[in-house]
Order: C-alpha cells, then structure tokens, then sequence
C-alpha cells in the first residue's frame, strides 16, 4: 500500500510580528511545497491581571501534493532550529 503525505499543519511560537512576518515569508517562497493557509496571533500570558509573557502563535499548513492524483514525489527534509 502506498502513502503520500499531503499536507502538514506546523505551529511555530515567535518572539514577536516581526519574526512571524519573516515565517510566513520564507514558507511562501519555498518551492518544496505549497502554502495553503497561514495565521498568526498575538498570545500573552498573565499573572494578577498583568502581562508576564508574550508571543505570536503562527500556524502554517503546507500541501505537497494533490490528495485526488498524488503523481508528484517531493523530498521532505526537516530542520529543527
């Protein structure tokens, strides 16, 4: 039986809007796969009403390949920063 990996869902936690525009563009121009759908959002963490943390959640769902007629083969590779 043969599988082929569609598409993929990644969640990045950044620093700030700055860095999560910077993701977004770098995954738009990577020709590995497509990007289908993106979102960030501002996230804080609190303690007694006041801000102790902050980031920006940014969610990117890649497709690699068409579900219907999977003829395309891409090579995945992962790198872990």
């Amino acid at each position: 039986m043969a599988k082929y990996l569609v598409s993929t869902t990644e969640v990045y936690r950044v620093d700030d809007e700055t860095e999560a525009e910077a993701l977004i563009e770098s995954a738009k121009q990577d020709g590995s796969y497509i990007l289908t759908k993106y979102n960030r959002e501002l996230k804080e963490r609190k303690s007694k009403g006041e801000v102790v943390d902050s980031w920006v959640k940014c969610v990117l769902v890649k497709t690699f390949g068409n579900e219907k007629n999977p003829e395309e083969c891409y090579e995945i590779n992962i790198k872990y920063e």
